[in-house]
């Protein structure tokens, strides 16, 4: 396939972001776009879409492609002039640069576009571009699909959660005598009653795979847990069962700013151990486990725990005090209703999240034989 050589500067133009300080943030319904994620919203935009933004400062490296006008900030560089190519073929093909190799800061991070310039790249013509972008689209347009899919799910067991157990809207509440504010039959109960702890496993994390996966604060602090981005670790075959992860396993973090951020363990994990800075809560009772990581995952939670973390500098919650939250803990004929209802739900849920995950392989293993032409479209 014949491609067309051209300079960087001849591709595209970037530009700085712009100055957005909180204060003058202003909520509506334009994206305001930062180095690695959408930070916000303003009530004004500064950039037409399609944009195509990425790290300039501080993180380097992460592409986006906001299809709405929006604010990219200043710690980004932004594409002000396509020069005639597709923008979301420019969105894949600055994906496939790897621009924080580009970093130019001494100690922060630093993208400075004018070492792009003169770069020699090889191109597609323009109704290549398009095939090529629709080829990878159709694998993004999946990943949405099923992360909106996702969200729903998260939401509906959420909503069922609070109906049923802060509101006390389960089946047959209105024939149901209350004690002392709860359900007869009810209690209250500090995680401290309902759950073992252990702490994690302390060694290196490595890229090769050298032994069980490794699971790590930065894997829970993370929207969704991706086992793709977990490393592993060397670890001896005898403490491998001491640490290994479980099903109904909820992982909390017990220093720093994500103190109190947390992740269970659904059904299919690869075979992992869990780190130092990590603390293990297991249920005593098994049924107890998707009430327990739905509280634990909870923004409540995390609030209570990180009101309550000791250290001024690296906040530290140990095990102690990752248990004193309280939780309601309903009579066994609820418990399996309950269930009945949201398990089905977490396994749909971890289900497509493991189809992104496979697609997302594919799509990448694609991304770089298209943008070299070895693929013959």
């Amino acid at each position: 396939m014949d491609m067309i050589d051209v300079k960087f500067k001849e591709f595209i133009k970037l530009n700085r972001g712009f100055d957005l300080p909180n204060d003058k943030m202003v909520f509506g319904e334009y994206p305001v776009v930062a180095s690695t994620n959408i930070k916000g919203f303003h009530n004004n935009f500064k950039v037409k879409a399609p944009c195509v933004v990425t790290g300039r400062s501080g993180s380097l490296g992460t592409v986006q492609y906001i299809i709405n006008d929006c604010v990219p900030l200043n710690t980004s560089l932004y594409v002000k002039d396509f020069k005639g190519n597709l923008p979301k073929y420019v969105y894949y093909y600055l994906k496939t640069m790897h621009l924080e190799s580009f970093n130019s800061g001494a100690g922060v991070p630093t993208l400075n576009q004018n070492h792009l310039h003169n770069i020699k790249l090889k191109i597609h013509d323009y109704s290549t571009q398009q095939k090529v972008a629709d080829i990878l689209s159709a694998y993004d347009d999946l990943i949405e699909n099923n992360n909106q899919r996702i969200d729903l799910l998260e939401k509906a067991a959420q909503n069922l959660y609070k109906e049923w157990f802060v509101r006390f809207r389960f089946p047959n509440h209105k024939q149901t005598k209350f004690e002392k504010g709860l359900p007869k039959g009810w209690e209250a109960r500090r995680l401290s009653e309902i759950v073992n702890t252990q702490y994690g496993y302390t060694a290196s994390a490595e890229s090769d795979e050298v032994g069980p996966k490794f699971l790590r604060i930065t894997d829970i602090a993370q929207e969704k847990l991706m086992w793709d981005n977990v490393p592993y670790c060397k670890i001896e075959s005898k403490d491998i069962l001491k640490y290994l992860i479980e099903p109904g396993d909820i992982l909390v973090a017990r220093t720093g700013a994500t103190a109190g951020y947390a992740k269970r363990i659904n059904k299919k994990s690869p075979e992992a151990v869990f780190a130092s800075f990590l603390v293990r809560l297991k249920p005593l009772d098994k049924k107890l486990s998707l009430m327990i990581g739905m509280v634990v995952e909870s923004e409540q939670y995390k609030g209570f725990i990180q009101a309550i973390a000791t250290g001024a500098a690296q906040p530290q919650a140990n095990a102690k005090l990752l248990t004193l939250f309280s939780m309601v803990v309903p009579d066994n004929s609820t418990i399996d209703m309950f269930n009945s209802i949201v398990e089905p739900m977490k396994d749909k849920l971890e289900n497509l999240q493991n189809q992104n995950s496979n697609l997302i392989k594919q799509r990448d293993l694609l991304l770089p034989r298209l943008m070299s032409g070895n693929l013959e479209l």
